[in-house]
């Protein structure tokens, strides 16, 4: 039995890199596109969204001297150039895939609007949205908040490198404890960095529970669609 029926999937640029540290792995990015093929073949409707931070990122563009509006401008090519890497390896094991853009830049990909994408869902076609809001001075996790509000999914799904949402960070810290559940207030009151605060209040306004689990580990996708306890769910 699935537990979620249509999900916006969100995925950091930065995991793309795999152990190669830079750019994109061919490795990393088959094992992602098997894991997404999978719930697929389960009727899962799938919308994702890809960070660019492993080509370039707009906020760290400008701290080194970048203009910021032109580097998130940077920044959104980053994450249509992921987002075509992803579209090809999903096409290469027959995947149907189509890429959406914020930002008219046809033939590259189509110009996003909420009925399209929806529509696309609903032939069960993989939909990978890319260029953020197609605006500066929003993140790509605003994006995904945004675009999962948009298509109705029932939940977001953020696949990052570890494995759930901790007191602390877990890398640095060996004490930090993880959360099986929390709520989006005690995101806030902790000041727990799952998101950044306008994806995180659009979510919490909008009523769409966000997963944060470990993507890096094959299977783990299929899990979440099953109901499976692993990761943390915040939610209302």
């Amino acid at each position: 039995m699935l537990k979620y029926k249509r999900v916006l999937l969100k995925l950091s640029g930065e995991s793309l890199q795999g152990e190669k540290g830079y750019g994109i792995d061919p490795i990393r990015l088959d094992e992602y596109a098997n894991q997404i093929t999978s719930i697929v073949k389960k009727g899962v409707q799938v919308g994702i969204v890809i960070g660019g931070g492993n080509i370039f990122r707009g906020l760290s563009g400008a701290a080194k001297g970048f203009d910021r509006y032109q580097g998130d401008q940077m920044g959104m090519l980053a994450t249509v150039i992921n987002s075509l890497a992803l579209k090809s390896a999903l096409d290469s094991i027959g995947t149907k895939t189509r890429v959406l853009t914020a930002i008219r830049m046809e033939p590259i990909g189509e110009l996003y609007s909420q009925p399209k994408a929806i529509e696309m869902l609903e032939k069960n076609e993989v939909v990978i949205l890319s260029a953020g809001t197609g605006n500066p001075y929003f993140t790509t996790d605003t994006g995904a908040s945004l675009r999962g509000i948009e298509i109705k999914a029932d939940v977001m799904l953020k696949g990052t490198r570890v494995d759930g949402v901790y007191t602390a960070d877990p890398e640095k810290d060996s004490t930090a404890t993880k959360y099986d559940q929390i709520t989006f207030d005690e995101i806030y009151n902790k000041g727990l960095k799952v998101m950044d605060l306008t994806a995180t209040t659009m979510c919490k306004e909008n009523n769409l529970p966000i997963i944060v689990f470990d993507m890096d580990m094959p299977g783990n996708l299929e899990k979440v669609i099953l109901g499976e306890k692993i990761g943390t769910l915040v939610s209302n």
